[in-house]
C-alpha cells in the first residue's frame, strides 16, 4: 500500500491539531512535517516544539523534512514516540554518510532528500544506510510551486537502482504533487506522495485525500 504524507506547510495555523486530525481521519498515513530554516532554503517555518504539540492531537507518525544547513545539530530535537522519518538534505551534509549513521542510531528511520539539480551519484555509496530517498520535485523553499517533470526520471532510476541492488529505501517525491500527476508518479515508483496545497487547499478535504490515495493505488474512479 503505498502512503499519502500531507504537508502541514500548507494547513491552517491557526487549527493546526484540528488540520491534522482530519487528514488522518479521511485516511492519509504520514503528516509531513517542512522544517526552514531561512538559510538553506529562503523561508522560516516551523520547530520542534510546534511538531511536538501535534502529539494527541493525531496518531499519525511524523515525516521529518528538515531543509536546514546544520542536520546533525537539530535532528535530535525532532525524536518523538511519534517520529517515523528524519530526512536530511545532501547539499547540507559534509559528511552525509556519518549524518545518516547519526540520525538512525536516534531510534528513527534515516531519510536523505535530493534538490531538483542532485544527480543521485550523490547518494550511491550511502543507500545501504538510507531508509528513503526523497525526490523534491520542487526548489525547496516554498509552497504551492509547479512539478518539475524530469523528477519522474529520477524516480524510476532510483526505483530501478533499488531493484538490481536490492535495497529496501521507500522512495518519496515532494512538490507540486496532486491530482493530475499522482497517478503518473506512484507509476513511476514512488512509494510515499507529500501533497500539501493538493490537500490542504481543497473544498473537501477528506475526499481529496481518499482520491489521492485511490489515484496512486490504482482503484481511483473518477476525479474530485
Amino acid at each position: 500500500m503505498k502512503r499519502l504524507a500531507p504537508s502541514v506547510l500548507s494547513a491552517d495555523f491557526s487549527k493546526l491539531g484540528e488540520e491534522a486530525a482530519a487528514v488522518e481521519r479521511a485516511g492519509a498515513q504520514l503528516l509531513h512535517i517542512d522544517v526552514m530554516d531561512g538559510r538553506f532554503v529562503p523561508n522560516l517555518t516551523i520547530g520542534p516544539a510546534v511538531m511536538k504539540s501535534l502529539i494527541g492531537r493525531t496518531s499519525l507518525p511524523f515525516d521529518v523534512h528538515l531543509m536546514i544547513s546544520d542536520p546533525d545539530r537539530y535532528a535530535p530535537l525532532f525524536v518523538t514516540e511519534q517520529t517515523e522519518f528524519i530526512t536530511v538534505h545532501a547539499e547540507a551534509c559534509t559528511h552525509l554518510h556519518r549524518t545518516l549513521q547519526s540520525v538512525r542510531s536516534l531510534g528513527v528511520k534515516a531519510g536523505v532528500a535530493l534538490n531538483p539539480a542532485t544527480p543521485l551519484s550523490t547518494v550511491e555509496y550511502v543507500l545501504e544506510l538510507a531508509d528513503l530517498v526523497l525526490v523534491m520535485s520542487v526548489n525547496p523553499g516554498f509552497g504551492g510551486q509547479s512539478f518539475i517533470p524530469s523528477s519522474l526520471k529520477k524516480i524510476r532510476q532510483l526505483a530501478d537502482l533499488r531493484r538490481a541492488e536490492g535495497y529496501s529505501f521507500e522512495i518519496e517525491i515532494d512538490g507540486g504533487v496532486g491530482t493530475a500527476n499522482i497517478a503518473e508518479i506512484s507509476s513511476a515508483g514512488a512509494d510515499i506522495a507529500v501533497a500539501g496545497s493538493a490537500v490542504y487547499g481543497a473544498s473537501d478535504v477528506d475526499a481529496r485525500v481518499k482520491h489521492l490515495l485511490a489515484e496512486m493505488n490504482g482503484t481511483a474512479a473518477g476525479e474530485k
